[in-house]
């Protein structure tokens, strides 16, 4: 019994330790990203909102995809947030009683460009990705904006014919940003960001602790250092279903690359995680429906495994470190 006792309290030791040291290492980047997502909240949304719906009405043609996915980034809102808001745009945009299939095919791309990159990324997990270092960052902004641009270029190319959207049943959400105070409603919004991330957040730490102590290095090394490309493909598939949410996912991808995993490994999993993530993709099956769900599946996988080959590729031929 003493022995027993003697075992588990050294495995307290150990597991709080591992838990220490992760929890001070990146609670600062965690917590200043909460805040920088709940200042663009309160003082930036609804610019960003009319700055989309400006590249709506003035038709920019395939370069308005480049600004669709750059505000996208911006927006700080989730999947259950974005939906009304681009569906806004759309019945504004589409208000007409008989668009031309080259407008429907120009307003949807220009949706997809948006919704694709504010999935994949927002201010708050930005800020918070600088935990991986400045390379990192560098990889998951690049990468996110790109495949937003993608995204829209494909439904301009592939659906000109046809909506690609179908907002219908969704409505506009109450915005709960409504204090007259400033800075009430900004700690307002500051603390529903604390509450929303910050069970991930320790959920992460825990199993990056516990990972540490009881995975062997060099077997996590085996399934996803060894060799490269199999690793990059089972992190834009099979790995999907360890993601937790932005919040709880830094400090896994910090032990992984610890462990073994390359940059391009950690990259493919940032774009398939999010864009996979199964509360975003229930409120993407509905919007899309089967068919063009099953089309947005087929592009993240396909997107996050070139992110992670390109990804390895570069660094390895820039030279360019992993933090």
């Amino acid at each position: 019994m003493t022995q027993t006792l003697d075992i588990i309290s050294r495995e307290l030791i150990y597991f709080w330790l591992y838990f220490s040291i992760q929890f001070q290492q990146i609670v600062w980047y965690w917590a200043l990203g909460m805040a920088l997502g709940s200042l663009v909240s309160v003082f930036g949304k609804e610019k960003i909102h009319r700055a989309f719906a400006l590249t709506q009405s003035k038709k920019p043609g395939i370069l308005g995809l480049v600004p669709a996915s750059l505000l996208g980034i911006a927006s700080p809102l989730c999947m259950y947030g974005t939906i009304p808001i681009v569906a806004s745009f759309a019945a504004k945009g589409m208000s007409d009683d008989s668009p031309s299939p080259e407008s429907a095919s120009s307003f949807d791309g220009q949706i997809a460009a948006f919704m694709v990159s504010s999935v994949l990324l927002n201010p708050q997990i930005l800020f918070y990705t600088a935990a991986l270092g400045v390379p990192m960052l560098i990889i998951r902004f690049v990468s996110c904006f790109v495949c937003g641009i993608l995204a829209g270029i494909c439904v301009r190319l592939f659906f000109r014919n046809k909506r690609f959207f179908n907002f219908k049943v969704f409505e506009q959400i109450a915005n709960r940003d409504t204090d007259p105070n400033l800075l009430v409603r900004f700690l307002k919004n500051y603390g529903r960001n604390i509450r929303a991330t910050g069970v991930f957040f320790l959920i992460g730490i825990v199993l990056s602790a516990l990972f540490q102590r009881y995975v062997p290095p060099y077997a996590f090394a085996r399934l996803f250092g060894s060799n490269r490309g199999l690793g990059i493909l089972l992190a834009s598939t099979i790995g999907v279903p360890l993601y937790i949410c932005g919040g709880g996912t830094i400090p896994l991808i910090i032990t992984w690359m610890h462990s073994g995993m390359s940059m391009g490994t950690a990259a493919s999993f940032m774009i398939a995680g999010p864009a996979m993530k199964i509360t975003n993709l229930g409120a993407l099956k509905i919007v899309l429906g089967i068919k063009h769900f099953l089309y947005y599946i087929a592009f993240a996988v396909l997107f996050a495994f070139l992110t992670g080959v390109l990804t390895d590729w570069g660094i390895s031929f820039f030279q360019i470190p992993a933090s």
